[in-house]
């Protein structure tokens, strides 16, 4: 199977901006004066190694969607010949590694890369049932090892006739410093507009589901998105335009936290909202 094959059958796995809560700062206008986002503890420690599990998770995603695209390589173009994209059709499914090769490369986005991202598609993405699984092997980014094991299933239409995936993430990522950060669990992933369109611009996901994160220091944060009131996700647009999550956690003395994404119209801005007990914060997103 070719790549150009790939990408009109629709076989792109397009699961970027699945963000949760991601690294955050408090702005200028902060309607608070308690100072509990910070990275140096769990206050604000949470959102900073979510943002690192999220920002490659989102990353070894959109590789594996620009490698099935037409132009394959030179969409993830490094300073060398690097990356190599080889397809191979294994009985029904179809396995295509993305090959950083065995030393760091600079990469157009200015990060270092090395190792392999291996793509396996059991039927074409818009097929219902259809099954796709995204690994690694040996994969580095910035000397950090990223250990990724993703499936998407797609789960056929809900009842409003919307195509809708299930997502199972189970990630880590070993730091410089030898500590290592998890992320596991599951998403619903619902195509709201754009589908039966060839453009990628205007698709838009819901996305709904739990995940739990586990810090070096062994703490461990839920976050929780509810059916009710889904992220907004938009393809052209760099932030979450909608949506609440709730993130609990034992280390938490004042209760679950609340991040509003719809706060600041709804919109594709980078302004939301977090609430920590009865204070809450103004903060954009970076």
């Amino acid at each position: 199977m070719t790549i150009q094959k790939l990408f009109k059958a629709g076989a792109i796995l397009m699961i970027a901006a699945l963000v949760t809560v991601t690294a955050c700062k408090r702005s200028d206008k902060s309607t608070a004066t308690n100072t509990g986002l910070t990275n140096a503890d769990d206050n604000g420690g949470y959102a900073s190694d979510n943002a690192k599990l999220e920002q490659n998770n989102n990353d070894v995603i959109s590789i594996a969607d620009a490698a099935s695209q037409p132009s394959g390589a030179s969409n993830l173009r490094t300073t060398s010949t690097y990356p190599t994209i080889t397809l191979v059709d294994a009985g029904t499914d179809t396995v295509m590694t993305i090959d950083f090769g065995p030393t760091d490369h600079l990469c157009l986005d200015g990060r270092y890369r090395k190792g392999q991202v291996i793509v396996t598609y059991s039927g074409h993405y818009k097929d219902s049932g259809s099954i796709h699984t995204i690994t690694t092997n040996n994969y580095y980014v910035n000397d950090q090892q990223v250990i990724a094991h993703k499936t998407v299933q797609n789960m056929g239409t809900n009842s409003h006739g919307q195509v809708w995936y299930n997502v199972t993430v189970n990630d880590s990522i070993i730091l410089a410093t030898d500590s290592v950060i998890s992320w596991t669990g599951n998403r619903t992933r619902t195509w709201d507009s754009g589908y039966s369109t060839t453009t990628r611009l205007d698709d838009v996901y819901l996305i709904g589901g739990t995940t739990t994160l586990k810090r070096a220091n062994g703490h461990v944060f839920t976050f929780d998105i509810a059916a009710s009131d889904p992220l907004k996700v938009a393809v052209d647009c760099p932030y979450i335009e909608a949506g609440t999550v709730t993130v609990s956690s034992t280390v938490f003395t004042t209760g679950s936290r609340t991040v509003n994404y719809t706060y600041g119209g709804g919109g594709c801005d980078d302004l939301a909202q977090v609430t920590i007990g009865s204070t809450t914060y103004d903060i954009t997103l970076h």
